[in-house]
């Protein structure tokens, strides 16, 4: 008896390693994206249990074995770009602030949320010269009214769905759309901001819909919105930002496909996991929430911030823009491959009858 129930835990994290190499978007395989750190543990528990408690070994037990010890290898090597052991992806600015420094605040509020004095001490004590604000409704609208004295510049888009979104600006902004890339119902926001050394940088804020059973059954339009907007990044090539709740991990095969296409750096390579999900179980936590850039800004500081009552903590980023970098810093390898695959995932969702660009 006490060998089969070690034979089926054996086999869980195992299932929970396999399942999400298979190109199946459905929730109950892409879930298992998320938390690779957990899987990992369990992997090693079911090492050390084997150990002890094991009576005779069979040959199942020992392939299960086996096959816990290449998983266990296999998470750890997943996320160890996102820790101090790998090479920095984007190069640390030590120079003082200056009109080309800028820095940001991301937060996932939480729309039942009512503690929204924890956010506007933060955003009092860290002085982030944009803030943006997701699930945020009238009600977060109405609470955070009191910044608009300092950041004059402002997106409002106030929603009972858990997918609004408002963004607050002490840099002029222009040329703000509020998107729609793949659902009518969960917008995002492009515009271009000034630096205070007048040279226009573009944003785009987002917040795609993940994989679960209570929301999208499958991660297929969040996938199809970040490679969109990967797409037209690098089309473009310009001096970007992009950060908010994108709903995936950044280890994850489209945050990659994502990175690869677009072309943009993750500050957290080489530096950390900065996990901001779930904020109120410390050991099933992992980075749902992003900021990406493009090679021509260079890290001055990145971390997460205290609770604000949200099940999301805050992030606080500061970069420096320094096109010069370009030449140090390397974008992520591309292939025709990765741009084929980006273009067929994007096809499933089949964007073009629901893109929706509206003027702000």
């Amino acid at each position: 008896m006490t060998n089969t129930l070690l034979t089926i835990l054996y086999c869980l994290p195992v299932v929970a390693t396999l399942l999400p190499l298979l190109p199946i978007n459905h929730w109950t395989v892409r879930i298992f994206d998320f938390p690779r750190l957990q899987i990992a543990f369990l992997n090693l528990i079911c090492l050390v249990l084997s150990y002890f408690f094991y009576v005779e070994p069979t040959w199942l037990s020992v392939i299960l074995h086996l096959l816990n010890i290449g998983c266990f290898a296999y998470q750890l090597w997943e996320i160890s770009a996102y820790t101090r052991l790998a090479k920095k992806q984007v190069i640390q600015y030590h120079g003082k602030q200056d009109e080309r420094s800028i820095s940001l605040l991301t937060t996932n509020v939480l729309t039942p949320n009512r503690e929204a004095h924890k956010l506007l001490a933060l955003i009092e004590k860290w002085q982030p010269d944009v803030v943006l604000t997701l699930e945020s409704d009238k009600w977060w609208e109405e609470q955070l009214a009191p910044i608009e004295k300092s950041y004059t510049y402002t997106v409002k888009i106030p929603l009972d769905n858990l997918y609004g979104m408002h963004l607050y600006s002490r840099l002029p902004l222009r040329n703000t759309e509020v998107r729609h890339w793949v659902q009518e119902d969960i917008p995002s926001i492009y515009t271009e901001a000034c630096l205070p050394s007048g040279e226009w940088i573009h944003f785009y804020c987002l917040h795609p819909m993940p994989p679960t059973p209570t929301e999208s059954a499958t991660s297929t339009n969040r996938d199809a919105e970040l490679l969109l907007v990967g797409q037209e990044i690098k089309n473009n090539n310009k001096e970007v930002l992009v950060f908010g709740d994108l709903n995936d991990v950044a280890w994850s095969s489209t945050s990659r496909l994502f990175q690869r296409t677009s072309g943009l750096l993750d500050p957290r390579i080489g530096r950390g996991l900065f996990s901001t999900f779930h904020a109120k179980y410390p050991f099933l936590r992992w980075p749902l929430d992003h900021i990406f850039h493009s090679n021509d800004f260079m890290m001055r500081e990145i971390r997460v911030l205290p609770e604000i009552g949200s099940d999301h903590f805050p992030v606080y980023g500061s970069f420096q823009f320094k096109p010069e970098a370009e030449n140090i810093q390397d974008t992520p390898d591309v292939d025709k491959e990765d741009h084929k695959e980006a273009k067929e995932r994007i096809d499933m969702a089949d964007p073009e009858k629901k893109v929706i660009f509206e003027k702000y």
